[in-house]
């Protein structure tokens, strides 16, 4: 009989009681996830550096920090971890500041086991794309540190909407070098139109000049 293959993502399981340690753990194991446990956010904060966790299933109230003290904190040290808080003490403010920090459920003990596995499966999935948007976003600002600094300024120009002879008569140089320069800029950056220069533009945070002729 051949054996599940274990995902490559970790779930990442915080909680002071160890019998629930190891009831969340062996349920997430049974789903082919990797597992792995911390007695409380300090631990896991200690963590050795390594692959981040896909998902953290967090326990709102511990002895220290607390869940929401540990998604405040992730937060300010730029972790995108997505979170599904776990708690037999809900109330209605703490479920709204869980979400409204960007957690992906707040279950109630007892919580369906389904549920739990749904919430961390959607979990993986925010991940993945958070993952990939960031893996793209690096790919393109590659891309624009390979620009010279005339083509840089080129593609400001181009974005901001200007044609071929309005940046020229603006940057004093002829038609064709701005043909030229332009060409090279769609080359490097891959962009396959004006859209998508532009749409790239916005990614990397270079807005086009309010007022192109200014």
């Amino acid at each position: 009989m051949s054996k599940t293959k274990e995902s490559d993502e970790i779930i990442a399981i915080v909680d002071d009681d160890l019998s629930a340690r190891e009831g969340l753990g062996s349920l997430i194991r049974s789903a082919g996830l990797r597992v792995e446990t911390f007695a409380s956010a300090d631990e896991f904060l200690a963590r050795p550096a390594g692959e981040t966790p896909s998902c953290l299933v967090l326990d709102l109230q511990m002895p220290g920090l607390s869940g929401l003290d540990l998604q405040k904190r992730l937060a300010e040290v730029g972790l995108e971890i997505p979170i599904v808080f776990l708690t037999g003490h809900g109330s209605i403010p703490a479920s709204v500041q869980a979400i409204k920090g960007g957690a992906v459920e707040f279950l109630t003990k007892p919580f369906d086991e389904q549920d739990l596995l749904r919430a961390i499966q959607e979990a993986i999935e925010r991940d993945r794309t958070t993952r990939q948007r960031n893996t793209d976003l690096r790919d393109l600002r590659e891309r624009c540190e390979s620009l010279t600094g005339r083509e840089r300024e080129i593609m400001q120009q181009v974005v901001s909407g200007l044609l071929n002879k309005q940046i020229a008569a603006e940057l004093k140089i002829s038609e064709y070098t701005v043909k030229i320069h332009r060409g090279h800029v769609m080359r490097k950056m891959r962009a396959d139109s004006v859209a998508d220069l532009v749409r790239m533009a916005d990614s990397l945070g270079i807005r086009p000049r309010t007022d192109p002729r200014s």
